[in-house]
């Protein structure tokens, strides 16, 4: 008899105290839960197995990644339904310890235990990251993790993020703009940089985690600056240099791969850090924000674009989300806003200005998700199964995230104001020149 969805149905709602939101469809075909919901797919018995082995998020993308879960309906819906109850549970050991005390858990991890098949861990997909011991952030580390991230495929990336090939949150222009253009919107957000920046012809900037050369064209092209972009990744590099030759902007644009803190050809008229701090870490940002302040010229502007996380009462309780970590950005790090701005006063910068732009980022995911589930099959073919299932999952829980307000994205002006205090910037906030 085909039951194995209503016995999962029942353990699970014996392990997390309430019944599964999702229908479940399993392995030998039987469904339940209730209807009209979002199906869970479990295609293999193996997916408990990683549950089991490693409980809580990691066992989950695991599971996600290898292809033996899926989602069979909108993916928004299901996480957003699932997300309170498993996703963000974490792996705890004490809290799991303490949960094992209970009799009736006991018996639905004894249940799960018996249904998942042989007791034998398996073995993690070939997309997660392997740990190596050593420090964090390290020149090494750095190029090691961004490589793991953005060294993808450029045709990837492309299907993903659009002919914009910029890979950062968009800036659209009312609450209602869901049908402006995905083009448009980072066109905006480009100039938006450029306008806080001040940049005019005859300016330096300085493009850290320059992408595939967007900001960089964007400037030279109609700004009229000579713009040095650096990125630790080899194919972005290649791809943004034949952009600007494209262009013809080659005279005016110089792509390296370079880490940030070797540049030592300032000073700059301005610094441009979007979408690239999120990989510094704690223990470097002070280092980070005192080389960027030193590449500056008095006067210079810096603008740090940078997703952030909510603050904890706890700070020293904060982990780096475990699937993102494995998957996705190895030795990434989210700071609050907080810190963020204290560190760079602290490396001599005045903040002069900060804007959340929170819900802009939930829209661009949402479009890349788009571009992704309508290239599903290029993708797989460019980037493998299991690590576009990666990034559907990553870029789909991310624009949650961002709707719930569980993390933000900040654009931060800061200036190395000289000694006379002129800072150079308009009196009044926003009338950027």
């Amino acid at each position: 008899m085909a039951d194995a969805a209503l016995r999962l149905q029942s353990l699970f709602a014996q392990l997390l105290g309430t019944p599964l939101p999702v229908r479940i469809r399993a392995w030998d075909g039987s469904q339940a839960g209730p209807p009209g919901a979002p199906v869970l797919v479990v295609h293999h018995r193996r997916a408990l197995r990683r549950l089991l082995f490693k409980p809580g998020e990691l066992g989950l993308a695991r599971a996600w990644v290898a292809g033996d879960l899926d989602v069979d309906g909108d993916l928004f819906t299901a996480l957003d339904l699932v997300s309170g109850l498993v996703w963000e549970r974490g792996e705890d050991a004490r809290g799991l310890a303490e949960a094992l005390r209970d009799p009736e858990v006991r018996a639905a991890v004894r249940g799960l235990v018996k249904l998942g098949g042989p007791p034998l861990p398996p073995a993690p997909p070939p997309e997660e990251v392997r740990r190596t011991r050593g420090h964090l952030h390290t020149r090494r580390t750095d190029k090691r993790a961004v490589s793991h991230h953005y060294d993808v495929g450029n045709d990837f990336y492309r299907l993903v993020l659009g002919p914009s090939m910029v890979y950062s949150c968009a800036y659209w222009p009312t609450p209602g703009s869901e049908g402006g253009t995905l083009e448009d919107a980072q066109r905006d957000k480009l100039e938006l940089v450029c306008r806080k920046l001040g940049l005019s012809p005859g300016r330096r900037l300085l493009d850290v985690g320059c992408g595939w050369g967007s900001m960089a064209i964007h400037a030279a092209r109609e700004h009229g600056v000579s713009v040095v972009g650096v990125t630790l990744s080899q194919e972005q590099a290649a791809y943004a240099r034949k952009r600007v030759a494209e262009e013809g902007l080659t005279d005016r644009v110089e792509i390296r791969v370079q880490d940030y803190r070797d540049v030592a050809d300032g000073p700059y008229d301005a610094v441009s850090s979007i979408g690239m701090a999120e990989h510094v870490g704690a223990e470097r940002y002070l280092e980070y924000a005192v080389a960027l302040f030193g590449l500056l010229k008095p006067g210079g502007r810096l603008l740090n674009h940078q997703i952030a996380r909510r603050p904890r009462r706890d700070e020293s309780a904060y982990s780096v989300d475990a699937f993102i970590d494995a998957y996705v950005f190895p030795d990434g790090e989210l700071a609050p806003l907080g810190t963020t701005v204290t560190q760079l006063e602290r490396a001599g910068f005045e903040v002069r200005d900060v804007e959340s732009i929170r819900e802009h980022y939930a829209l661009t995911l949402r479009r890349w998700v788009a571009n992704l589930e309508a290239g599903w099959a290029a993708a797989t073919r460019l980037a493998g199964p299991g690590r576009a299932r990666v990034w559907r999952l990553y870029m789909a829980a991310s624009a949650l995230a961002f709707e719930h307000n569980r993390i933000g994205v900040n654009q931060v002006l800061a200036v190395r104001t000289p000694d006379s205090g002129g800072s150079g910037l308009p009196l009044r906030a926003r009338t950027w020149n």
